[in-house]
């Protein structure tokens, strides 16, 4: 025999080796696949309807003369990959679901507020010099003023002595002398018409007029006639009107999204169709010790005075460009004040309940910051029904719409093994009766 043959001869017997091993191994396959479906549809064991600690490897009687009731292999994995309901069952409870996805949370803070007058633009009223009220113009807190108006008139010796100082200055011709007796009538907030015209009288003013220095409301007004006040005394207040703020109150968590300069809408209940718009104009550094909320400042024009101070405001801020998370619709959390968690759609009719850290929640939408991942599918409709189920380590029973359903090995309950105990109970008391 040549080289040839012998090549020949040996590729053949490789070939012929070949073909009887895949055919071995096609037939071992089969019969492997066969005894594992046979075990599938096999009992694991019986178990005793009123003792589920009795457990037998093969069919018989409990010891009170019941029949034992098998448990199938599927049951160790039903528990781990959640409940199983048939297309007609999920159909009838109109189960819906929804997909978690990646985007950012964006919530719009709404809160409340109360309108204040702007502090940058109150002037309060002192005097210099003491001395006692002789009139007194403006007589009531929240009188409209006027840049320029009489507020009051006082008798202060210090202000006499330096009347009489600065026209002993003029008669004296000392351009020195009259500019520094000039300056101490100033430090009295004696204004220059005042000077001119003791300048031309000649003549000591016992009582001196005080006049406003801007318009706007009358506020804190702390004195009457005849009342001796020193310069620490505050007089009254001059408030501005044609701007206001506006006081948020923001929760503690939702702080992060506040910033100053975001964009705000601001609503009053004396006029609900209108809407005033502003920004964030300083973020108080610490909270309020009674409310625990932060404090937000916006400002107002009002050139119309229609922004009364300690009125209510609804207020909504928008909140500042936020990182993308997880999300789900709102209505698939289950809450039970102990506990957050979701029921997911793992496909196939089948259904778990996952426990999940919630972040932020708006009206829409909640943050998953555990639990989840981006395109899990959850159940947003017939969930609480479903979590019912559960087991008490938020495992799944089997829910099925028929009980002879063979097309998936069936996995006794709680309410199956109640209704065969009773079964068991009403054929044992008629076969007492019967022997009776």
């Amino acid at each position: 025999m040549n080289t040839s043959q012998k090549i020949f001869a040996g590729l053949l017997t490789g070939l012929l080796i070949g073909a009887t091993l895949t055919a071995l191994f096609i037939t071992d396959r089969d019969q492997v696949m066969s005894e594992v479906a046979a075990d599938k549809d096999k009992p694991a064991y019986w178990v005793a309807p009123m003792d589920p600690n009795y457990r037998r490897d093969s069919p018989g009687q409990s010891p009170m003369g019941m029949d034992l009731i098998p448990v199938y292999n599927e049951s160790k994995t039903s528990a781990a990959e959640g409940v199983f309901i048939s297309p007609a069952l999920i159909n009838n409870l109109g189960v819906r679901t929804a997909r978690a996805r990646l985007e950012p949370l964006q919530s719009a803070i709404r809160t409340v507020g109360y309108v204040q007058y702007d502090e940058d633009r109150m002037v309060h009223i002192h005097s210099r010099a003491e001395g006692w009220i002789e009139k007194l113009y403006a007589r009531s807190t929240g009188s409209a003023i006027e840049k320029g108006q009489p507020l009051y008139a006082l008798y202060s010796p210090q202000i006499v002595n330096a009347q009489e100082e600065f026209l002993l200055a003029l008669r004296s011709d000392n351009a020195r002398l009259i500019e520094a007796s000039k300056k101490r009538l100033k430090v009295f907030y004696i204004d220059d018409s005042f000077i001119s015209q003791l300048s031309r009288s000649r003549q000591v003013q016992q009582a001196v007029t005080f006049y406003a220095p801007q318009s706007g409301i009358l506020h804190n007004l702390s004195i009457r006639e005849g009342f001796f006040i020193k310069p620490e005394t505050t007089l009254m207040s001059i408030a501005a009107v044609t701007e206001v703020w506006v006081e948020a109150q923001v929760f503690e968590r939702q702080a992060n999204a506040l910033e100053v300069g975001a964009a705000v809408t601001i609503k009053l209940d004396f006029q609900p169709s209108k809407s005033w718009q502003g920004v964030v104009d300083y973020i108080y550094p610490s909270l309020d010790e009674e409310s625990r909320a932060l404090r937000a400042r916006i400002r107002l024009a009002d050139e119309n005075g229609e922004l009364k101070p300690n009125m209510f405001a609804q207020i909504e801020i928008e909140p500042k460009p936020q990182a993308a998370v997880i999300v789900v619709p709102k209505d698939a959390v289950i809450r039970t004040g102990t506990q957050d968690r979701v029921v997911l759609a793992l496909g196939s009719g089948r259904f778990k309940s996952v426990a999940v850290q919630l972040g932020r929640v708006n009206n829409q939408f909640a943050e998953i910051r555990s639990g989840l991942e981006a395109g899990d599918e959850v159940v947003i409709s017939a969930q609480f029904l479903l979590d019912s189920e559960s087991s008490k380590r938020s495992d799944f029973m089997r829910l099925s719409d028929t009980q002879n359903d063979r097309s998936v090995p069936a996995v006794m309950d709680h309410t199956e093994m109640n209704h065969e105990m009773m079964d068991h109970q009403q054929m044992d008391h008629s076969q007492m009766q019967h022997q009776e």
